[in-house]
């Protein structure tokens, strides 16, 4: 016969065992569930950080290039009076509306009530924004003229011979005007013009003095001055699912205050791109 008793745990012990392993399963959980809005808040940030790299890379690429014409470029096509076509580059390397008798529409345009801007900038390159050659030879440089704007909430760019927008050709290969998209999840794209003083002034120097909207660059270049840099602010969501409440509110340039009515990660980018091609162009109408 068995001398020792078998004794097992009482129900108070069992159920205090229960509790603990209950507050430590729970304790586990979240932290585990810490953890996971930390990885994807994680994630969204970088994915808006690179969003961002990425396009204010792009768009200083191509609008660094704005007011280029070269007269002694040997790959420049010569199809037209180029030393007219100089001065339509150079006087005018931020295009507005009704600068082009056959694109009469075609301009940069400060938009209305804090909606998305329209960009359009000129210069002489091997292909347009969208990587177009537009009917000329693959090392030949023609006269481009990009246009940069928001649809819905795709950046998206447009590129034109300005040969074909001033009437001295028929558009050739021109893919329909169709737009390329840059990015996803704009939701608004801001610009400013540096502009240097006025003839009247007798400082008409390379200079930005002031940054104005596109509303009032025609007087201001009627009255002399010149666009030498753009300064550029874009706001973008993050490509993630993660919820931010409440949505702080962003300031993009001269733009009242805009609060975005999505509750997840927004975060604006700016810069400013200086036009050295127009700077030294107005240097040398100095000389």
């Amino acid at each position: 016969m068995n001398k020792f008793k078998q004794q097992g745990f009482s129900l108070v012990e069992l159920m205090v065992s229960m509790t603990i392993g209950l507050m430590i399963s729970g304790a586990l959980i979240q932290v585990m569930l810490g953890n996971n809005v930390t990885e994807r808040l994680n994630q969204a940030v970088s994915s808006v950080q690179e969003s961002g790299r990425f396009i204010i890379t792009r768009l200083r690429n191509d609008i660094l290039m704005t007011g280029r014409y070269d007269n002694l470029s040997p790959d420049l096509n010569r199809d037209v009076d180029i030393a007219v076509e100089a001065g339509v580059v150079q006087n005018n390397p931020v295009a507005l509306v009704g600068d082009f008798v056959s694109g009469a529409g075609i301009g940069s345009i400060e938009g209305a009530n804090g909606a998305s801007d329209t960009l359009v900038v000129s210069a002489q390159a091997r292909t347009d924004c969208r990587g177009y050659k537009l009917g000329y030879a693959a090392d030949e440089e023609f006269y481009v003229v990009n246009q940069y704007f928001v649809s819905g909430t795709s950046l998206q760019c447009r590129g034109y011979d300005g040969r074909v927008l001033r009437g001295q050709k028929v558009a050739a290969n021109n893919d329909g005007n169709k737009a390329y998209t840059l990015l996803d999840d704009v939701y608004s794209f801001q610009v400013q013009y540096g502009v240097t003083n006025n003839f009247a002034s007798q400082d008409n120097s390379s200079r930005p003095v002031r940054f104005v909207t596109a509303d009032a660059l025609n007087a201001l270049r009627t009255a002399g001055s010149q666009v030498v840099a753009i300064r550029i602010a874009v706001l973008l969501k993050a490509d993630s699912e993660v919820m931010i409440d409440p949505v702080p509110s962003f300031k993009l340039l001269d733009e009242t205050a805009y609060q975005p009515t999505e509750k997840r990660l927004f975060k604006q980018f700016e810069t400013t791109i200086t036009l050295r091609n127009v700077k030294n162009f107005v240097r040398s109408r100095n000389i």
